[in-house]
């Protein structure tokens, strides 16, 4: 049987340190997730159990205290990072995660890398 459900947080937004610059390396700025999870929710939908699905509270949390405490330099190996962690704790097999950082070049709106990672069987 394929996992075709899928648990999304939408608009997760973090401060952090992140950038290439000197005065980047100084501050503070706002990371947005974006997440897209593979999950069967068969089991949480027969149970009613929060413990037979994925908790998108738990995994939020640790994304939070992750991102917080973390101080990269781009964003593509912040979202990798996220990526694993995702994959190894949670146990989640595929995944979409959209991780922006809004107002990084003047005159756009956002920039953003997209990442996929594992498989849908």
């Amino acid at each position: 049987m394929s996992v075709k459900d899928l648990v999304l947080i939408e608009g997760l937004e973090i401060r952090t340190v992140i950038g290439i610059y000197d005065w980047e390396r100084e501050i503070r700025q706002t990371v947005r997730l974006d997440l897209e999870m593979a999950w069967d929710i068969s089991r949480a939908a027969a149970s009613d159990n929060i413990e037979d699905a994925l908790d998108y509270k738990s995994v939020s949390k640790r994304l939070i205290s992750f991102v917080e405490g973390s101080s990269f330099g781009l964003i593509e190996k912040l979202a990798e990072q996220c990526a694993q962690i995702l994959m190894n704790e949670f146990a989640v097999p595929w995944l979409r995660l959209k991780m922006s950082k809004p107002g990084a070049v003047r005159g756009t709106e956002n920039v953003a890398v997209l990442i996929e990672r594992g498989c849908i069987d």
